[in-house]
């Protein structure tokens, strides 16, 4: 088994519901998913997609070799036919999905899957792990990065991360949120993330003196000099030896740049402090690195304590998310394909309002400010409709029926691009600094009131008239149906 084809990564009842798909003939069916989430972790005003490339790479290698075959014929629950289809079996659909690094809000698709619905359905896992787990990330490091106003920071979570994975691609997803690298190796290696690193306490304790420890590291790394000082005492001794080996190893070579981390205690204190002995030694381009578990809030506390910090190392809680670990994307029914090649839109009832889907084939427009360029609003649309920009256009409040928002001046983009089409690909895919770029750029066209991290303001997402007809429509015909 090739270690890129994960075609097994899939919940068990995909399978069985693929071999029920198959013995009632619904294989050559054409089916509508989209992929969307209800609510925004943290209680945040937005979020971040990320995922696409994983997914592109899954599809592009997805196929049943004869061990994975012989796995489900174990099982004896599954047909011959069903098995001998899955030995031939490729993506032969359609995906239309929003770019990487753009800012999305609840209840848009994220992606939308048009394919027989057998391969609709057996795709339905791993796309919802990969775009779950990248865009809680990506938004998470987006969040942290605001928190710091300008100064750098960079994911160093690689040792807490949930498992190989959760460190590698979270490393990525990091970046694409806004981090200015990663202290992983490997994705390096894999997504030319820039890594960075400075030195553990074992090192400093390796040496008979801090100073010997200190002067040792400044000779083998003049260029990339960053000294951990808070191994003993961080004032009494760690800041004092850092500029005694700076001033004797790296000021006669002309090195001016080089950087102390604070680790551990009260991190405003100490920073302030350590500034203040850094610049009465002459060293005012020594820079100053904080880590010990940091997020948003406890960033945003030491800017507003003018904590004297430039660059922030942040691990566990960045890499996991660990304030809220779950994104929410959900992988929905939303149409199907009549042997006409009708399009039939489906929904999905449910007590909870929250959970009720929207149907139908769609296109997810965004409205932009014609001279601000600030993003106003998103409207979902059934397939076949198009914006008339020269008219004005009302938007209605997502969480009220009576309040609305006439757009004017204004000029729209899809947000779905096609990536998929007939099993091919047809997308042309950015490079991991331009997603990065894009994703900074689209964050910097929101309001500021959706970007505040409490009780953000609501960004619009209405529903066309056309489209919101339908999906009353449908709501009473379910209703009918659960009566009779």
């Amino acid at each position: 088994m090739e270690e890129n084809n994960l075609s097994m990564l899939c919940d068990f009842y995909e399978f069985t519901m693929s071999n029920g798909y198959l013995s009632n003939g619904f294989y050559k069916k054409n089916a509508y998913f989209d992929v969307f989430f209800r609510s925004v972790p943290d209680e945040g005003g937005f979020a971040i997609s990320a995922g696409l490339e994983q997914v592109i790479k899954y599809i592009e290698n997805l196929r049943f070799d004869d061990e994975h075959i012989e796995h489900l014929r174990s099982k004896n629950i599954f047909s011959d036919g069903f098995l001998s289809y899955l030995k031939t079996f490729r993506f032969t659909g359609d995906i239309l999905a929003i770019p990487e690094g753009t800012p999305v809000f609840p209840n848009e698709p994220l992606m939308t899957v048009k394919a027989p619905i057998i391969e609709a359905q057996l795709i339905e896992s791993f796309i919802l792990l990969a775009l779950n787990h990248q865009s809680l990330i990506a938004t998470k490091a987006n969040r942290i990065v605001r928190a710091a106003q300008g100064r750098t920071v960079w994911e160093f979570g690689t040792r807490r991360a949930q498992g190989t994975e959760g460190a590698i691609i979270g490393a990525r997803a990091a970046y694409i949120g806004g981090c200015a690298g990663t202290s992983c190796t490997l994705s390096d290696m894999l997504y030319s993330i820039p890594t960075s690193g400075t030195m553990a306490h074992s090192w400093v304790q390796m040496f008979d003196t801090e100073y010997e420890a200190f002067k040792t590291y400044c000779e083998l790394y003049p260029r990339n000099t960053t000294l951990l000082v808070d191994t003993y005492n961080t004032l009494k001794s760690g800041v004092p030896n850092a500029i005694r080996a700076f001033k004797e190893v790296l000021l006669p070579r002309g090195i001016t740049t080089c950087a102390v981390r604070l680790d551990s205690g009260d991190i405003s204190y100490l920073s302030k402090q350590t500034r203040k002995m850094l610049d009465d030694a002459g060293l005012h381009q020594c820079k100053i690195v904080a880590s010990n578990a940091l997020d948003e809030y406890l960033i945003k506390d030491l800017a507003m304590q003018n904590a004297q910090i430039d660059i922030f190392g942040v691990g566990e809680r960045l890499i996991t998310a660990k304030s809220d670990p779950v994104f929410g994307c959900v992988y929905k029914l939303v149409a199907i394909e009549d042997e006409n090649g009708i399009i039939k839109p489906r929904i999905k009832v449910s007590e909870s309002l929250t959970k009720i889907p929207n149907p139908h084939y769609k296109k997810a427009y965004r409205f932009y400010d014609k001279d601000s360029g600030i993003a106003l609003a998103d409207e979902l649309c059934v397939y076949d409709e198009t914006i008339d920009e020269g008219s004005p256009h009302t938007i209605f409040d997502p969480l009220s029926t009576w309040k609305t928002k006439t757009l004017t001046g204004f000029y729209t983009k899809e947000l779905l691009v096609p990536i998929f089409k007939n099993g091919a690909l047809v997308y042309s895919q950015p490079d991991i600094e331009q997603i990065r770029s894009y994703c900074m750029d689209q964050v910097g066209l929101l309001w500021d009131e959706v970007k505040r991290f409490e009780n953000p303001q609501t960004y619009y997402v209405d529903l066309s008239q056309k489209l919101w007809d339908i999906k009353q429509q449908l709501l009473i015909e379910a209703q009918e149906i659960g009566r009779s």
